[in-house]
């Protein structure tokens, strides 16, 4: 039975078909509504009237009240309400909006869950008693945001600030895992614990004296062990999350160890590592060495890849190869050459296709200005236009954070 209902009245647990009234051309998919974020979006996005499914529905619509009839200007969802992951709730519907629609819940929950994981660190430096479950918002908003586009905090994986390395480095951490456990077909509750283990992995950091951590020089024998205690004290202090699990603690404690067996802090080989403990090694590394820190610049996601199918003995080269298809060879939000003279930004990976990534050229670099951006999926192009190669933003003068903006705020 079909029904229709305004937004204040959609629930999760509802089955909508089709969206009926709405001052935007906003696309979804049809389905269950898994979340109170989705349908809180939905709202600010302008939808106004949908179509559900009564029988396929998991939540039936409530009947109003003859005297006080509901509508979208007097009942409005609670933006105040708290999630926890931790609860038993359905996960959202899958990739349900564009990049573009998505892009600025992405970035204004990526920056929310940064000031949560910057406070919490400095408190931790502090010596400070810190309430660890103030991570679980942080988890969530990224466990939805991937399901319902994938590619919008992916691309804000990119932005690089020295000064926020450690603070930016988790919450990274937690994007690209989320990505590539989902990419695996991972259950959704195991990707929610994969999630807030990278969350959670490196919080130890905070107890290491800084002063170690940003040395741009080689460290000592005395100042790498005080940096691997990092993993012990990440470990001590998951420890007073509510909702830690084996799985969690698996990333936290084995995500520096490697094949051969030369990892920290047990020195694990091969065989004792489970498939969480390989992928982390593989995310963690892989944001460390495309982040600018105090004392390097940041290689180019190309070069990071490379060196992870370079080192069969350190990091399991089939999940290497899974991780390159998952993010591309060009990753979202990467700054590409193509024939022509022209730039482009990376919107959207082709797994088929890994080289002919959908893009949105911006720059004619030849005559070093903006031109009208246009959107492409280069593998409609044949060999006629093609990428020759990354782009560092600072070549170009570019500001990155700003280029997003611009380019895909709608």
């Amino acid at each position: 039975m079909l029904k229709v209902i305004s937004i204040a009245e959609l629930k999760p647990g509802m089955y909508v078909t089709r969206i009926l009234k709405q001052k935007s051309d906003l696309k979804i998919k049809t389905g269950i509504v898994r979340s109170q974020p989705l349908i809180d979006t939905l709202q600010q996005r302008g939808v106004k009237q949908l179509e559900i499914d009564v029988r396929q529905s998991e939540q039936s619509p409530v009947e109003p009240s003859a005297e006080t009839p509901p509508s979208e200007e007097t009942v409005s969802p609670n933006p105040a309400v708290k999630h926890n992951p931790r609860r038993k709730k359905r996960p959202p519907v899958d990739d349900a909006i564009s990049i573009e629609e998505e892009f600025r819940q992405a970035s204004a929950d990526y920056d929310a869950g940064l000031r949560k994981m910057t406070t919490l660190h400095c408190d931790l430096m502090m010596g400070q008693n810190v309430n660890i479950a103030v991570l679980d918002d942080v988890g969530q908003t990224i466990l939805e945001s991937v399901f319902r586009n994938e590619s919008a905090m992916a691309v804000l994986t990119r932005l690089r600030d020295k000064n926020t390395y450690a603070f930016r480095h988790s919450i990274n951490t937690a994007i690209l895992v989320t990505m590539f456990a989902k990419f695996l077909g991972f259950a959704k509750e195991r990707i929610i614990e994969l999630t807030m283990g990278a969350l959670l992995h490196d919080l130890g950091q905070a107890k290491v004296p800084q002063g170690i951590l940003t040395k741009p020089t080689k460290l000592t024998a005395l100042e790498r062990k005080a940096v691997q205690k990092h993993v012990a004290h990440s470990y001590q202090l998951a420890k007073q999350y509510p909702g830690l699990t084996p799985l969690m603690i698996d990333v936290i404690v084995n995500h520096h160890e490697r094949l051969d067996g030369s990892g920290y802090p047990r020195g694990l080989s091969n065989n004792q590592l489970s498939t969480a403990a390989k992928i982390i090694a593989i995310v963690d590394v892989y944001d460390a060495l495309t982040a600018d820190r105090t004392f390097k610049k940041g290689i180019e996601p190309i070069a990071a890849l490379r060196y992870l199918m370079s080192q069969p003995t350190l990091f399991d080269a089939v999940l290497v190869q899974k991780f390159i298809r998952c993010i591309g060879v060009h990753p979202v939000g990467s700054i590409v050459k193509l024939t022509g003279e022209k730039l482009a930004l990376v919107l959207e990976g082709n797994r088929s296709q890994p080289l002919r990534p959908k893009i949105q050229v911006f720059y004619n670099a030849k005559h070093q200005h903006y031109i009208t951006r246009k959107k492409l999926c280069l593998s409609e192009h044949g060999s006629t236009l093609r990428i020759l190669g990354s782009v560092q933003p600072q070549e170009h003068q570019i500001n990155l954070s700003r280029l997003l903006k611009e380019q895909l705020s709608v």
